[in-house]
């Protein structure tokens, strides 16, 4: 009994184990299914080798890749299905990464590797091979998952090309530049090196733009810029860094010997035209220099200083060349402008103007009750002082701040007007000449006065004669418009222009405002006396009302009474003061 219990032992004992082994067949098949789905339905290509080289696998992505089939890929050395060549683009054989990988047991990556196809094309791709290892840590072949990047690398490529180009000439964009300027600093540091910098701007192309369309312009760029980098060295840069705006490099050039390229350059461009559907243009450059030595501060430093050259040979006649000098007077009033430019900036930002206002007083009686004054503005500076727009509106019209503090004086002067205008008979307000040209400003304009519980007839805008005149189209537009809603307009500085009397016709104005050059002198210069009779008759035979300006004498008080001039402004019958105290009393003595 104990033989045959001990044989029935020794059975069970087998099948469980005959058991054992088919369940662990059955989940290494399994496992090994489940390994073969994954390998076949991932995107990377995966080729398995043993410790030889000998290729034991290729998955569907990697006979893709590779044109090769896995039987017949199976057994090769993996040299022959994966066939690589070096980095470099040449037709070398890269190193054997497969077995380095074995004999190191260290896995390996190659970002960008040319892939040799079994149908003779190439294809860049990223790979990577691990070692395989036993359960003893030994190895007993590799694994290399690769991936094509070829379109990957040339979108790289592309997106790096665009970030340092533009796209119209082709050139160096600023970026490309101020990088460019960045390397040539730092090698002039401790060394004997100079380099100059040009910083080019166009004359007249915006005439091309507004004549023809900006494909017009954009030709023409294109045109200018080979013509450009067919003047210049092969170690010579040229960058496009704006609308119409070019950068040079001149690299190992003393500013002498950039003179002459830059001379030739502009007398190049003297002899181009510009042809574009039968009109001919010509266009000229006007140049900046500065030179790039061991002294230069930055690349910020080096760009300001060349760009402010070159404002200033524009600024000249436009077609100079100016070369940078840190002790140039005509570049410390560019930059005494360019303060400015940042005081308004910051004045706009933080309600820094104030509004005064000043008289215009009635000489030949009859007038309406109500206060006629002229709104002039001011900035009130950080030190509490008094700043007159003399000082800062050339600024904000050099830089077109001019429409934007228009705005504010628009805005706060309607704000009063509205408040006191039972105590108002009309109360005039200066734009500048840039806001005559603003479509968006006319609109503001029109939204502030629909907007303010005030009657239009009690509002004067007052435009200069040199602003009307530049701009006659878009002034006339803007004063018909306004005219329109009740609002009165007036020709300040009337006089000044040599042309004053043949625009007159074409101005369809309310008042002319008498250049204060002639008013000051009529009770000692004859001319100036005839001047201004002449302004007044000729106003009011095309039924304008007249003020005289700079009236600073009872004497010239009287005179203009006799001449018959409607109103006087100026010190003898009032001075500027504060918008809250203009209304308190009487500010002028008149005679």
């Amino acid at each position: 009994m104990q033989a045959m219990a001990a044989h029935v032992a020794v059975a069970m004992d087998r099948v469980r184990f005959m058991q054992a082994r088919k369940e662990a067949e059955d989940a290494l098949y399994h496992e090994k299914e489940r390994l073969q789905v994954t390998l076949h339905s991932i995107g990377d290509a995966v080729i398995s080798t043993n410790a030889q080289g000998h290729l034991l696998y290729i998955n569907p992505a990697a006979e893709v890749l590779t044109g090769w089939s896995l039987t017949a890929a199976v057994g090769r050395p993996y040299g022959e299905v994966f066939g690589l060549l070096a980095a470099d683009g040449s037709t070398q054989p890269a190193p054997d990464m497969v077995a380095s990988t074995i004999a190191t047991a260290q896995a390996q990556r190659h970002p960008e590797l040319h892939l040799q196809t079994l149908h003779g094309g190439r294809v860049l791709v990223e790979a990577t091979v691990s070692p395989i290892k036993d359960a003893d840590g030994e190895v007993q072949g590799a694994v290399l998952v690769f991936r094509d990047v070829t379109e990957q690398r040339r979108l790289s490529r592309e997106m790096a090309y665009q970030a340092t180009h533009d796209e119209l000439t082709g050139l160096g964009n600023r970026r490309a530049f101020e990088q460019a300027l960045a390397h040539a600093v730092e090698r002039t540091r401790g060394h004997a090196l100079q380099h100059v910098v040009c910083y080019l701007d166009l004359d007249e192309f915006k005439v091309v733009n507004d004549t023809c369309g900006h494909a017009a312009g954009d030709a023409m760029l294109r045109e200018i810029a080979q013509l450009f980098a067919g003047l210049l060295a092969e170690d010579d840069l040229l960058c496009r860094i704006g609308g119409d705006e070019f950068g040079i490099l001149l690299a190992g050039h003393g500013v002498a010997a950039a003179l002459q390229v830059a001379e030739r350059l502009q007398q190049r461009l003297a002899g181009y035209h510009f042809v574009w559907l039968e009109q001919r243009f010509g266009v000229g450059v006007s140049i900046g220099m500065v030179a790039l030595d061991a002294q230069t501060e930055s690349v910020g430093a080096l760009l300001q200083a060349a760009d402010s050259a070159c404002y200033v040979a524009k600024d000249a006649g436009r077609s100079r060349i100016h070369v940078y000098a840190i002790d140039d007077p005509a570049l410390a009033q560019r930059y005494g402008v360019m303060e400015w430019v940042s005081r308004i900036e910051h004045a706009l930002l933080h309600d820094r103007f104030e509004l005064y206002a000043q008289p215009i007083v009635p000489l030949q009686g009859g007038e309406s009750q109500g206060l006629h004054c002229e709104i002039l503005l001011r900035i009130r500076s950080e030190q509490g002082e008094l700043v007159l727009p003399g000082l800062f509106m050339p600024a904000a019209e050099r830089y077109h701040l001019a429409a934007r503090v228009d705005r504010w004086v628009v805005t706060h002067a309607l704000r009063w007007v509205v408040a006191q205008q039972s105590r108002i008979g009309q109360c005039s307000i200066n734009l500048s000449g840039q806001s005559l040209g603003d479509a968006a400003f006319t609109a503001f304009v029109l939204e502030a006065l629909q907007n303010a519980d005030v009657p239009c007839s009690k509002l004067c805008f007052e435009i200069t004669e040199t602003a009307a005149i530049s701009n006659l189209h878009t002034a006339n537009h803007f004063i018909e418009t306004l005219r329109a809603c009740g609002c009165k307009i007036a020709l300040d500085d009337f006089g000044s222009g040599l042309s004053s009397f043949a625009y007159l016709r074409n101005l369809p104005v309310d008042v002319l405002k008498i250049d204060g050059q002639f008013v000051r002198d009529i009770d000692r210069d004859p001319v100036s006396l005839a001047m201004v009779k002449s302004i007044h008759e000729i106003g009011c035979l095309m039924g304008k009302r007249t003020v005289a300006e700079f009236v600073e004498s009872q004497a010239l008080v009287a005179l203009l009474r006799d001449i018959g001039v409607h109103y006087a402004q100026g010190y003898a019958v009032g001075y500027p003061v504060p918008l809250a105290q203009v209304l308190g009393g009487r500010q002028g003595v008149l005679a």
